[in-house]
């Protein structure tokens, strides 16, 4: 094998199995066994979802918080935050605070889920004096179109009675005022950027209740309601802020969460997947290797549509740099990904096995892996 040879090892979590971080460290640790004198350079990745806040914790060497916040219906949950190892970075997931897996499914109801504990886990991070606030905004339960966070941050939401809106998007339709006048002054120094990926609107047969509506307990008499709720929503913010975010492509994201973060928190929205490249300072490190490695739990015809590996082989090839991709399940529909970048995909797949125990084994595969991968590259090199 080449003398002094540096790989890159940037894969996504592997999904109720592994950490990027883990799977990172498996598969260093097959590489080493291969050949003990490869360089590898672990770069936990995440593409915005489920994870993003534990990779560019990971990748920073930052540290992760607990804050005990109000959950979609109110109930006390556990929700977490991360701080960058820069110190003046926080990331959230609002999943964590305000995400569908905290609601049991037979109480799922986003005329009343609320994104108010997101609030608080922004608030949370303030105290931390940050200077950037990133936020992944996908998972969510809730359908208020940011309505609670913004109470949570001190923000006035009003009806003609000058009484405080109630929580949930089913209360919406009563807005009549918006004060923002006590509003957390912290924000004021802190650019928010938003991880989302989707393109819908507030409003409309594409926009956050007729398209995510239905999946988080909305029945069809509701979704039309919600819809109505947001459309004044919307009005509302252009006549109390001069802020028009209804059509704006992701405002509907996150049961509007997107448009409530633009029009309260001045937010950016932004492709997650390359706001992590940005963060871990990816491309950088890419420009110090020989090869590039990523996975995933499960690599098929998704994966190119902004997945984590087909986001870092993106990378790696302006470097013309070769990429291996490991995952627990190959999928149907792979072949584009060999015209994107990805050289080689390997399944860590022992035998065959139930899928309890492929998720326990997951390192251990990885590793086993990883090792018979550099013992070719090293007759190949």
């Amino acid at each position: 094998m080449k003398k002094n040879m540096t790989i890159v090892l940037a894969p996504d979590s592997f999904k109720e199995s592994m950490t990027a971080k883990e799977v990172c460290e498996a598969m260093e640790k097959g590489i080493k066994k291969a050949n003990p004198n490869i360089k590898c350079i672990k770069v936990p990745m995440a593409d915005g979802g489920e994870g993003t806040m534990q990779s560019l914790v990971d990748a920073t060497d930052g540290k992760v918080y607990k804050v005990k916040v109000q959950g979609p219906l109110g109930a006390e949950v556990e929700a977490e935050y991360g701080i960058l190892g820069d110190g003046e970075v926080a990331v959230i997931e609002m999943a964590s605070a305000s995400g569908i897996h905290l609601v049991p499914k037979e109480k799922r109801n986003p005329m009343k889920t609320s994104t108010f504990g997101t609030g608080q886990l922004i608030k949370a991070c303030l105290e931390h004096s940050i200077k950037k606030l990133l936020i992944g905004i996908g998972g969510s339960a809730t359908n208020d179109g940011g309505a609670g966070m913004v109470q949570a941050l001190g923000g006035k939401l009003l009806d003609s009675d000058g009484n405080e809106l109630p929580l949930g998007g089913g209360e919406l339709r009563k807005l009549a005022q918006i004060d923002l006048s006590n509003l957390d002054d912290r924000l004021k120094d802190v650019e928010v950027e938003v991880a989302c990926d989707v393109n819908n609107p507030l409003v409309g047969e594409k926009g956050a209740s007729y398209v995510f509506g239905p999946q988080k307990g909305a029945t069809e008499e509701m979704v039309k309601v919600l819809d109505e709720n947001l459309r004044h929503y919307g009005v509302k913010i252009k006549e109390c802020l001069g802020i028009d975010i209804v059509e704006v492509p992701g405002a509907g994201a996150a049961g509007g969460l997107g448009a409530g973060l633009m029009a309260f928190l001045n937010g950016t929205l932004k492709n997650g997947l390359e706001m992590v490249v940005e963060y871990t300072k990816l491309e950088q490190k890419v420009k110090e290797a020989d090869m590039v490695w990523t996975g995933e739990g499960s690599i098929d015809h998704q994966t190119i549509y902004g997945k984590t590996p087909y986001g870092v082989a993106r990378v790696a090839k302006k470097y013309k740099l070769p990429v291996i991709a490991l995952a627990g399940r190959i999928g149907d529909g792979i072949e584009p990904l060999y015209d994107s970048g990805i050289d080689a995909i390997y399944s860590i797949m022992q035998g065959v096995s139930s899928l309890e125990d492929a998720l326990i084994n997951g390192r251990r595969n990885v590793k086993k892996t990883s090792e018979n991968v550099a013992r070719l590259i090293d007759i190949i090199y």
